[in-house]
């Protein structure tokens, strides 16, 4: 049986499509992903992304086992701060990616993907030689994600934090909707404005929260949306995805996430193997695409050709931006095979359909 969030009786009032995503049965879409991913860009939606995990460290040597286990460098957090940070294997290749929140100098929330839950908290666990207590708070804690360039001014009549004030990778956590102790943070995957709404689902009832903010959109306009609305806002801005664009299999320096990889920090899992392809340099590269023709879709899994016939790598994510009416994508090529080509080429039933290399994001905002 699929697993299903605090939200699900709530998702079959508003009419959602819902399907199994990763073993819970989440909605897919409500009137509309074309619909859904406009009122994100243009006004304020509302994801349930209760499926995520969530663990907390706490003790001592907490920030000790992160610094461990992540590659970012945790020790510039600080209480309302937040960080975007990966965890390797000793290989370099990638257990996951994840949002790290310091609350406290004893206490973090570590929010790691769905699919992923079990084998990252396997993962920490075997590797917790510290003093350090983890734990899964992953079936208690509700997260809704709040939208869209309206978000703050949508969610503004429900608590008296300064929602303005509150800086991209920052949070707060206070009263929210008249309940206590909900984590409010200025991080999301759409690229927009908008705010992620942790809480407790023993402390407050979840569907009180999502109707409060429905009646405080209701002069915005405001929309539910689904997954897949979520993906194609993620893919317009060029967001990496766990199990497309990045695995066990890529590495953070071909997958665009170098920029996460703090090599002169102390000691973490997969330090060596990460130095020794920094210095070698990585034999393959991840490139964002715009397909030169109308209405040519790509999708994850197609080859990447040079033209000729040559296969010089594969779509990790590809589909339709709503905002150019057009295909874009992600790949994982070959850097020699590439060279400083501005054109590439996808398989697209069984012909080589050209593409331009392009960096993301695919929008500007």
């Amino acid at each position: 049986m699929l697993t299903r969030t605090p939200f699900f009786e709530i998702h079959k009032k508003y009419n959602a499509k819902l399907i199994d995503f990763g073993g819970f049965e989440m909605p897919v879409q409500y009137e509309g992903i074309k619909k859904e991913h406009m009122a994100v860009r243009e006004r304020v939606g509302m994801f349930d992304v209760s499926h995520m995990g969530e663990f907390f460290i706490t003790g001592k040597e907490a920030l000790d086992l992160i610094q461990h286990v992540t590659i970012n460098d945790a020790t510039k957090l600080f209480p309302g701060r937040a960080q975007y940070s990966a965890m390797c294997y000793e290989d370099g290749g990638i257990v996951d990616d994840l949002i790290i929140y310091m609350m406290s100098e004893e206490e973090y929330m570590l929010v790691v993907n769905a699919s992923n839950k079990d084998k990252d908290l396997d993962w920490i666990n075997q590797n917790n030689t510290f003093d350090a207590v983890v734990t899964d708070k992953s079936d208690d804690m509700c997260l809704l994600a709040v939208q869209g360039p309206q978000a703050p001014k949508c969610l503004q009549s429900l608590t008296e934090i300064n929602l303005e004030a509150i800086k991209f990778y920052h949070f707060e956590k206070g009263h929210f909707a008249g309940c206590d102790n909900v984590i409010i943070s200025v991080t999301g995957y759409t690229g927009e404005a908008g705010f992620e709404l942790y809480f407790d689902k023993n402390e407050v009832n979840p569907e009180t929260i999502w109707e409060a903010i429905m009646e405080a959109g209701k002069d915005f306009d405001i929309a539910p949306a689904g997954l897949g609305a979520r993906d194609t806002l993620r893919l317009e801005m060029g967001y990496a995805l766990y199990g497309n664009d990045i695995s066990k299999d890529t590495h953070p320096f071909e997958a665009r996430l170098g920029w996460i990889t703090k090599l002169d920090k102390g000691s973490f899992i997969g330090k060596g193997a990460l130095l020794a392809i920094k210095e070698k340099g990585s034999d393959r590269k991840t490139i964002g695409f715009e397909m030169a023709a109308a209405k040519k879709i790509p999708r994850q899994g197609y080859e990447v050709t040079d033209g000729a016939g040559t296969v010089i790598g594969q779509v990790t994510s590809g589909g339709m931006s709503v905002l150019k009416d057009k295909g874009i994508g992600m790949a994982i090529v070959s850097k020699d095979a590439l060279g400083e080509k501005e054109n590439v080429f996808i398989k697209i039933r069984n012909n080589e359909e050209e593409a331009i290399v392009v960096t993301p994001p695919f929008i500007r905002k």
